[in-house]
């Protein structure tokens, strides 16, 4: 069911941060008391909200409160380069159950797809949900937002114009929407992260990639044809590695989680980390986390490769921060855990270089959702196209 005009809508937007009484939603929306009523009782006839008894007195009568149905469910699925995150939620956006697990999306669309609904199906098994009222998906690579399609991903072979909203929307039996791995992020972090109350910030994201969620005036900024904020392809040294993407000296190229585990090899073959030396011969391989736990014990080159790292980093943010003008910068993604050692020098750089005006009342922080945040913000994108006139 959807809301039937934006009257309707405007309410449930409202309601989905929390139930309210009928005086508090009068004090906010722009509607007679009269009409309000009509459309809150329409909503409730509709199945999608229903009376929660009597608010506290505010000097008269008790006015009705009104929630959203508890029955409402959404799915928030969040592939990444190497995991995938699947979550059910309410209405409200509250987590019910949350799934995290290892995928390859080199295994191509099929296969990680198919997971994430049998995942999905486990917690239809718990008891979780009967029916889903919408399902939002992220991609980590470039979507075509109107499409509900990725668009030459470099990292993700086989997924080329996937009809990933379709099939997805096909198999559970439900609205689907799909966008960017970064931007459900973002809508994450305006839902139930420390952007709450700020309309106008950066998320940028260090996983395997790098990218950066764009938030104009409480909304996803995705640019003209979906691909705003590929900030991981941004030119940094003309001369640098080669990227996925087939150009050289990309940020994503220096910094992110692939080029972070290969940095981080090739120290550990020419003797400059014994701690990571160790762990390339216990493990075979060396990943962010491994990066991490060597800096934590002090190890110099691990350090040294981190700050290298959030300073390259820190080069772009400055030139966005000073073109934007954000009012805050959240910094996500695996590579995130790296922690303060990476915010140290990403600040340090970002505050060196962009104007005082600019950065005077701007801090930089890391995210606290963690690896919520993809399902979060994906059952905040579904909602937003089911709670919206038809």
């Amino acid at each position: 069911m959807r809301p039937e005009n934006v009257h309707q809508a405007t309410l449930l937007r409202l309601l989905r941060e929390g139930g309210r009484s009928r005086a508090e939603l009068a004090d906010v929306v722009d509607l007679s008391r009269s009409k309000l009523n009509v459309e809150l009782d329409r909503l409730i006839e509709l199945g999608l909200v229903e009376s929660a008894g009597l608010a506290a007195s505010r000097g008269g009568r008790r006015s009705g409160k009104v929630r959203l149905s508890p029955h409402t469910r959404f799915a928030g699925i969040d592939i990444g380069a190497t995991s995938i995150d699947v979550a059910i939620t309410n209405g409200e956006l509250e987590v019910l159950g949350h799934v995290s697990e290892p995928c390859d999306i080199r295994e191509g669309p099929a296969v990680v797809l198919d997971r994430a609904v049998e995942l999905l199906g486990k917690f239809r098994e718990n008891g979780l949900f009967g029916q889903l009222h919408g399902a939002g998906i992220g991609v980590p690579g470039p979507v075509s937002f109107p499409e509900g399609v990725p668009v030459v991903p470099p990292i993700m072979p086989g997924w080329d114009r996937y009809p990933v909203r379709e099939a997805i929307g096909q198999e559970l039996g439900c609205p689907a929407m799909v966008d960017n791995d970064v931007n459900i992020m973002a809508l994450g972090e305006l839902h139930a992260g420390l952007a709450r109350n700020v309309d106008d910030f950066l998320l940028v994201k260090i996983g395997t990639g790098v990218g950066c969620g764009i938030v104009v005036d409480g909304k996803i900024y995705r640019g003209v044809s979906g691909s705003a904020g590929d900030i991981g392809h941004i030119r940094v040294d003309d001369l640098g590695p080669v990227c996925a993407c087939g150009n050289s000296g990309c940020l994503e190229a220096y910094f992110g989680g692939a080029a972070l585990a290969r940095e981080a090899t090739a120290v550990a073959r020419g003797g400059g980390s014994p701690y990571l030396a160790e762990r390339l011969a216990a493990t075979g391989e060396l990943r962010a986390e491994d990066v991490a736990a060597a800096a934590a014990q002090g190890d110099a080159e691990a350090i040294r490769l981190i700050r290298d790292g959030g300073h390259r980093v820190g080069q772009v943010l400055a030139s966005l921060v000073s073109f934007f003008n954000p009012g805050l910068v959240i910094i996500g993604g695996g590579v995130a855990r790296l922690g303060h050692v990476l915010l140290a020098e990403i600040r340090s750089v970002v505050y060196r270089r962009s104007l005082p005006l600019a950065t005077g009342n701007m801090p930089i922080v890391l995210s606290e959702l963690g690896e919520i945040a993809g399902v979060v913000g994906a059952a905040r994108l579904i909602s937003d196209h089911v709670y919206s006139a038809k």
